[in-house]
């Protein structure tokens, strides 16, 4: 087991295990399903489920490694934090930028969610699709600024409301079964197709981690901490699997490939006609606000922290009057919407999945090097990450090579340029 010497952070936090599960769970849920259904579809037809499930191992394996090393150093600050106190300060530098680039293109990836499941309740063309995708930056950056970033009760409510919808439409899909509408009008793909599928959307499985930065937050979380972000992991998994395979049998594979944007909206309105798709709109539009809300807000805070370790520049760790980091929040907010509006949604999930991947790498290999027990849990993260990752380059290479030469560059001037530009905008500074 984890030394666990260090001195406990005691049961004095302000959230507890229902509130830490659900926040957990919130934060996967909270946009991945809406938007990745039809990508996993379009690439992995009836194995699709299979799909969110080695996807979901990943994820298991690293929410425990997360827990297992929150609980080792008993801090918030997630992997910066953790490669910091094993006194691996360069690599912690690097991956803090690679976390920031995953974060801002994942709040695009909700942004682009929200546009257009609003849109398409109204029948809005692609000029309401960006007006809507706009208008959410920039209300969220608002909210972020005058210190409203964290709606914790305001959260747990929006996520226990959103999983019961998609529960009930997983199960009415269910109860609906008709294994001819898992290839209705796609062709079929083979088993291997499910891996591809697992690295297009590995991004539907980001979120649990942002509550290792309110670890000293959590009430005695030597004791909740592990079995409930695990808890919430696995149950993801399962309601990932259910809608995967419910919204599949409402709308048919090809609908929700051709309609891969708002893929749940097609499944409840076939179900529930207009009441269906107002509730479906409802639920999409409140999860993903959340989940870019506490993305970004986390997201700032992460930033301010890394540029207060001189990791980024100091003009990141500036805060206004409400004790906000400001300009963070703005940078990060602006860029999120601009790529919501200008990018592709395939290109922003295979992204954002790559990038997440390679953290989640980290995490695995930081746990499997300071555990003495269980260690074969983080190993089975390391070694399925690896190959999903390989994978996913494989397939950008084929499909988006303009995308993964971008990535692969900024990934280059995170871990080797990162010095020299911090060097050189000192020096600019002095």
């Amino acid at each position: 087991m984890i030394s666990n010497t260090e001195k406990s952070t005691g049961s004095q936090g302000e959230l507890g295990p229902v509130r830490v599960w659900a926040l957990a769970a919130g934060g996967m849920v909270g946009g991945g399903i809406y938007i990745a259904l039809g990508v996993v579809i379009a690439v992995a037809a009836q194995w699709a489920w299979l799909s969110f499930v080695i996807s979901g191992v990943i994820a298991v394996c690293t929410a425990y490694s997360y827990a297992r090393v929150s609980n080792h150093y008993k801090r918030s600050g997630g992997a910066f934090e953790f490669l910091e106190e094993m006194d691996r300060q360069g690599i912690a530098g690097s991956l803090s930028w690679l976390l920031i680039l995953g974060y801002t293109l994942t709040i695009a990836v909700y942004t682009f969610a929200f546009g257009h499941y609003l849109a398409y309740s109204i029948g809005g063309g692609p000029a309401v699709i960006r007006a809507f995708a706009i208008g959410i930056g920039i209300a969220l950056i608002g909210l972020n600024l005058v210190g409203i970033g964290k709606m914790t009760a305001v959260e747990v409510v929006i996520v226990t409301a959103n999983l019961v919808v998609l529960l009930i439409l997983g199960l009415i899909g269910i109860c609906n079964w008709d294994s001819t509408q898992l290839l209705a009008g796609i062709e079929p793909r083979t088993p291997w197709s499910a891996s591809v599928g697992a690295a297009a959307i590995f991004v539907s499985y980001e979120g649990f981690q942002l509550l290792t930065y309110e670890y000293e937050k959590v009430k005695s979380p030597e004791k909740y901490f592990l079995p409930v972000l695990v808890s919430a992991a696995i149950f993801v998994v399962f309601v990932y699997v259910l809608v995967a395979l419910g919204a599949t049998m409402l709308a048919g594979a090809l609908a929700i490939v051709e309609e891969k944007q708002v893929a749940l909206s097609i499944a409840a309105e076939n179900v529930g006609g207009t009441a269906g798709l107002v509730v479906m709109t409802i639920a999409a539009a409140f999860a993903t606000a959340a989940a870019i809300n506490s993305t970004l807000f986390s997201t700032g805070k992460l930033a301010a922290r890394v540029a207060r370790d001189h990791e980024l520049p100091g003009w990141f760790s500036h805060q206004n009057r409400f004790g906000v980091p400001d300009r963070p929040i703005i940078a990060i907010g602006i860029v999120a919407t601009l790529l919501s509006v200008l990018g592709s949604l395939s290109a922003l999930v295979e992204a954002a999945s790559l990038v997440f991947l390679a953290a989640f790498f980290i995490v695995n290999l930081t746990c499997f090097q300071l555990a003495d027990s269980n260690r074969w849990i983080p190993l089975t993260g390391i070694i399925v990450g690896a190959m999903i990752g390989v994978v996913l380059v494989a397939r950008l290479i084929v499909t988006a090579p303009i995308s993964l030469a971008v990535l692969v560059l900024l990934s280059l001037v995170a871990t080797l340029g990162r010095s020299a530009i911090l060097r050189w905008l000192k020096s600019k500074e002095e």
